[in-house]
């Protein structure tokens, strides 16, 4: 596969910001850095590169590009501490309320980074027990601002709380790509709540439980293939992915981590994106469970980098938002056409669990469509 100039210095930067390492980019004449910083708006991982800039040793990156890269990710920043302060007061007026919540990925993923506010921060989601969803909404829903329609069957609430903070409860971290899979990720769940597999994240004087290691790896890269295969996936996922496995690698269980994987049919997704992982964003080899140099993983991860760069973090959210002028049925209709469009882009790359899994969201739509969700 190859990249053009802005592409690859892009690329450049993003390994050297992600791991804070030395790299070059004399091999790039004349650097476009609108074409980079547009690139790194997309992909929600400006201040990886901006981190990136920091490191290199052969190129002087001129001041007004600096410049720009510097105060967006500052504003990355000052929104980060916003967000920290309000993650602190909402897990204390649940606790207040004896709502005990699990934060899974964003701002607990995000402590897994060298720089925890440099990375771009999205929505707060909290994983819930049946009970604690329920009193959750209870406490929640007179505080918020707007509120969107509930996805009972998958217990999935999202909700827009004051100072613009979304907040999406979870009853559950269902993949919905496949029966399989979401038998998995309920092992990993009771892990969690019955198991009491959390580590702790210290919010300045608030304790956030965030789930085990072990249990976050299959959350994190389930909720990529989710998005990979009907919607779109960014690199900031699959960076927090990388920076997950990285931050733990020698606490993560291996075998464990292969038996969920083999049980859930997803052995052939993980080597494919761990040589995405290894052979474009720098992941050091040593952290990065079952990589294999067999070139055909090597031909999968070129094709998920071209998928990748199309897409972009929040290309799915441009297809949702067109879709809400429509009628209820016609945009079940555009969103099955969506998926649909997806299916078969990565037919080449997973050509069996495309379509399987293409059968698991048809059934979730259509069950959703029955009760008018």
């Amino acid at each position: 596969m190859v990249l053009d100039k802005s592409q690859g210095a892009f690329f450049e930067l993003l390994r050297a910001g992600l791991w804070e390492k030395e790299a070059r980019l004399s091999q790039y004449n004349d650097i476009d850095y609108a074409a980079i910083m547009r690139m790194a708006e997309e992909q929600s991982v400006v201040g990886v590169i901006t981190a990136g800039l920091e490191h290199f040793v052969d190129v002087k990156v001129p001041k007004e590009d600096l410049l720009q890269f510097v105060g967006s990710s500052l504003q990355i920043e000052q929104q980060n501490k916003a967000m920290n302060a309000f993650v602190a007061k909402l897990i204390e007026r649940l606790r207040a309320a004896e709502v005990y919540s699990i934060l899974v990925k964003g701002q607990g993923i995000a402590q897994c980074y060298e720089r925890p506010l440099w990375r771009s921060s999205g929505d707060v989601d909290l994983l819930l027990n049946d009970t604690n969803y329920e009193k959750a909404k209870e406490v929640l829903a007179p505080l918020a601002l707007s509120i969107e329609q509930e996805y009972t069957a998958f217990k999935h609430l999202a909700m827009r709380m004051e100072g613009g903070f979304e907040v999406e409860l979870h009853g559950t971290q269902h993949s919905r790509l496949s029966r399989r899979v979401d038998g998995v990720i309920d092992e990993a769940q009771i892990d969690v709540f019955c198991g009491d597999n959390v580590r702790t994240w210290w919010n300045d004087d608030t304790t956030v439980f965030l789930p085990a290691a072990d249990d976050d790896v299959i959350f994190v890269f389930t909720h990529i293939l989710h998005h990979f295969f009907f919607e779109g996936i960014g690199l900031r996922q699959i960076c927090d992915w990388c920076r997950l496995l990285w931050t733990y690698r020698s606490e993560i269980d291996k075998k464990l981590l292969e038996k969920r994987l083999r049980k859930a049919g997803l052995m052939t997704e993980w080597k494919a994106f761990a040589a995405f992982a290894v052979d474009w964003l720098g992941m050091p080899v040593e952290a990065m469970p079952f990589y294999s140099v067999n070139p055909k993983w090597k031909k999968k991860a070129n094709k998920i980098c071209l998928d990748v760069l199309k897409v972009g973090n929040f290309g799915h959210n441009r297809v949702r938002a067109q879709g809400k002028k429509h009628h209820y049925l016609i945009r079940k209709f555009l969103s099955f056409w969506t998926h649909l469009g997806f299916v078969l882009r990565h037919f080449t790359v997973f050509p069996r669990d495309s379509i399987v899994f293409f059968g698991g969201v048809f059934r979730t739509g259509l069950h959703a469509v029955v009760r008018g969700e």
